[in-house]
């Protein structure tokens, strides 16, 4: 089966190393361009899909935009039997959709029609729930809701961060990929419409979703810390200072002030709405992150203070 793969983050790695691993002839792999970093935008970093590929031996595209006709030219030539689609970033268009011959299919982090969206991994934690998984899905033209070809269920540990879920998921993901790839090529899977009526969302993770309010429960900013580790990391304030909390914080039956700092000692635990989050690690802006009791010792945190 000749496949054309389209990826960008870490998360889509696995996925490409089980296809050639499993023998899929993957014709190429579409990544988006290097990004310039760096104080001067000097530097060219490329996408991790990328130097994944060229160590497979895997030529590699990178249209600035998917929608480019030279590009589609390209994709036409290569004369893929299946589009695969993992974490690449783009909304594809119809005419790319229709150019594998069986069309495209998607590796999505969560049991379809939930979390449908940009964000599934860190909604599931944010939204407490006990149970996520993977979908791999056929490519339509809406939002995460093309027909379902297989699902592999996970249980969330209640102490998983975000990069934790996302790293095993891509794991689970690759393999229930070329297990779907392996059965569909057979037609021994039959395509599962989903229910929209079911459909919830993971909508893109701004800065304000990142905002910990500690008027909320105990059990709520917890999520949020540990759903949003390490990127982009919940944020709040004390004494005007942007600090980053990440880690997977207790819950601990104390009560106080939203936001007030109870404890402050090899150990920080702030109060929030019912209850209190015993804190691991800190980022101060600008810095690295530090173990509590080291950023405790050095910024000289005192119980009775207040994060907003």
């Amino acid at each position: 089966m000749r496949v054309v793969f389209f990826g960008t983050p870490e998360f889509a790695v696995p996925s490409l190393r089980a296809l050639v691993g499993e023998g899929f002839d993957v014709v190429a792999a579409v990544t988006p361009p290097d990004r310039p970093q760096g104080r001067s935008r000097s530097q060219l970093v490329p996408p991790p899909v990328k130097l994944a590929a060229e160590a497979e031996g895997v030529p590699v595209l990178q249209p600035a935009r998917p929608t480019d006709a030279g590009f589609l030219d390209r994709i036409r030539e290569l004369a893929a039997d299946v589009g695969v689609v993992v974490a690449y970033g783009h909304i594809l268009k119809p005419e790319l959709l229709q150019l594998p011959r069986r069309g495209m299919v998607n590796v999505h982090p969560s049991l379809l029609p939930e979390l449908r969206g940009a964000a599934p991994v860190e909604w599931a934690i944010l939204t407490g729930l006990e149970k996520t998984g993977v979908s791999i899905m056929q490519l339509d033209e809406g939002l995460d809701s093309g027909p379902i070809l297989l699902q592999i269920p996970h249980r969330i540990d209640p102490d998983q961060t975000g990069g934790e879920l996302s790293a095993h998921l891509a794991e689970v993901g690759a393999q229930a990929l070329v297990e779907a790839l392996a059965l569909w090529e057979r037609d021994a899977l039959r395509p599962v419409p989903q229910d929209a009526a079911r459909a919830t969302y993971a909508p893109k993770l701004t800065r304000e979703t990142a905002h910990i309010r500690w008027s909320e429960p105990a059990d709520r900013v917890a999520c949020l810390i540990r759903g949003l580790d390490p990127k982009p990391g919940a944020w709040t304030q004390l004494d005007g200072q942007e600090i980053k909390l990440f880690g997977s914080p207790r819950r601990v039956e104390q009560r106080g002030s939203p936001g007030e700092v109870l404890k402050a000692d090899r150990r920080l635990l702030i109060a929030a709405a019912s209850g209190a989050v015993e804190v691991e690690e800190v980022q101060p802006a600008g810095k690295a992150r530090l173990r509590v009791a080291d950023w405790v010792r050095g910024r000289g945190v005192k119980v009775g203070q207040r994060f907003a």
